[in-house]
């Protein structure tokens, strides 16, 4: 049981209560070294019985002398740290020892002492030892380069895989010599994205050219993520590097026959064209059919054109592919003050850009012959509807010419647009012959209009 003998008056009773909390057996004595208190961890690993004596009785033999000359040569007023083995309950306790001398008055002081558990030490040690070869072994068996950092963004360690790449010397990187493996015209970038990332916490991410030994410029996609104590405190940055320069190059080259493609196919749309115009100037009777066709096939090539696969470079102005943007396009020639595109919007491709120009190119076309768009006043809503992936776009027509019957024949291009939803598009077409124009609701999944 701790207890304190009648001379614990020399020491002040804050220290008491400090020695008591400690987790390592801990004392106060006098500068005889008589003990005056003992905290609970000195009762249960060194001894219970200590009233009467030194901290020194306590010592095994072989270590008292040594102990108690360097603890004389602090002269009472310097701390103290010396290895040194306590006799305890279970057998030697190996330790490292620190006093520090406590001034109450001129004529008065105490000592307090600690003992740290050496092996324990030596044990955490080897732990933490083992842990940095596991994650040396780890860093250094992954593909990818491995970095970390400190929490400022000081660059302080690189697994084996970077100075494969780089053939770069070890160390040659650390701190701020990284960003000189950049590229010149990606060194700022990568800085700019990286200060943000320090100031902000946020995860790093940039794709950039790094130098690889052979002296070339590969590409690399570069990620960065903090790490946090339990405070929420940034104490690492841990980083990888991984060799893109593969698939950068392969996506380069698939946008090059991408665009050889795309340029190819409108020169089909130009040559039919072309075709169909020498063709009714040859055959007059047949000019008003080769004026509708051509006119198809110019919505095809704006619909192309808008929905297929695209690359930062040639990406329309308008921007990524959707339904509202392949509409819009398509009733671009018509008085903008005159139709209205309005409701959820969804991505299209290529895929389903071809039927959905045809059915709304003829909509419209019919629109501005017989219908709303045929006279000033008139009006064309398109309202687009989503209920999970089904989609639903109705077409109404109002402030045309009265249209309270279907036509008494089904145009060819009635059986297109029916044709082009219901077969391509897997979707259903419904036609509403109102007094006040036109209705027409189409019913399509929203993922017929993307690729898988």
């Amino acid at each position: 049981m701790t207890s304190v003998s009648t001379g614990a008056t020399h020491a002040d009773p804050l220290w008491h209560e400090i020695v008591d909390t400690l987790p390592l057996p801990a004392w106060v004595s006098d500068f005889d070294g008589r003990l005056l208190r003992v905290n609970p961890c000195w009762d249960k690993k060194i001894s219970d019985r200590w009233q009467g004596s030194s901290w020194i009785d306590h010592l095994i033999e072989a270590d008292r002398a040594e102990t108690v000359a360097a603890w004389h040569a602090a002269a009472h007023r310097a701390p103290l740290t010396i290895p040194a083995t306590l006799i305890g309950r279970d057998g030697p306790y190996r330790a490292t020892l620190t006093l520090r001398p406590l001034t109450v008055t001129q004529a008065q002081g105490a000592w307090i002492g600690i003992a740290l558990d050496a092996e324990a030490g030596l044990r955490a040690e080897t732990d933490r030892a083992a842990t940095q070869a596991e994650l040396d072994t780890l860093t250094n068996a992954m593909p990818q380069m491995v970095w970390a950092t400190r929490p400022d963004g000081h660059h302080d360690f690189y697994n084996a895989q970077w100075y494969r790449f780089t053939g770069v010397p070890a160390g040659s990187t650390d701190g701020e010599g990284w960003n000189g493996m950049f590229h010149p015209d990606d060194q700022e970038r990568a800085w700019a994205r990286w200060r943000h990332s320090l100031a902000t916490g946020n995860d790093y991410e940039i794709e950039y050219r790094l130098r690889h030994h052979s002296g070339t410029y590969r590409w690399v996609l570069g990620r960065a993520v903090p790490v946090r104590d339990a405070e929420g405190a940034i104490v690492r940055w841990i980083g990888t590097c991984t060799d893109i320069d593969a698939a950068k190059r392969a996506a380069e080259q698939n946008e090059i026959l991408s665009r050889e493609l795309s340029h190819r196919i409108k020169n089909i749309f130009a040559v039919i064209t072309g075709l169909l115009r020498m063709s009714a100037r040859r055959e007059p009777a047949m000019r008003d059919f080769a004026d509708v066709l051509a006119a198809r096939i110019a919505a095809l090539g704006v619909a192309h054109d808008l929905a297929r696969p695209h690359s930062e470079r040639s990406r329309p102005s308008i921007g990524d592919a959707t339904l509202h943007h392949v509409l819009a396009e398509l009733l671009s020639p018509y008085d903008a003050g005159q139709w209205r595109i309005a409701g959820e919007d969804t991505p299209i491709d290529d895929r389903g850009a071809t039927p959905v120009a045809l059915v709304f190119h003829e909509l419209a076309t019919n629109a501005a012959k017989y219908g709303s768009l045929s006279v000033p006043d008139g009006r064309v809503t398109i309202e687009i509807g989503r209920t999970d992936d089904r989609l639903t776009i109705d077409w109404r027509e109002t402030g045309g010419p009265p249209a309270d019957r279907a036509p008494g024949t089904t145009g060819f291009g009635t059986r297109l647009a029916a044709l082009s939803v219901e077969q391509q598009l897997g979707g259903t077409i419904t036609r509403d012959w109102r007094a006040e124009g036109l209705a027409v609701r189409i019913e399509i999944t929203g993922s017929a209009l993307v690729r898988g």
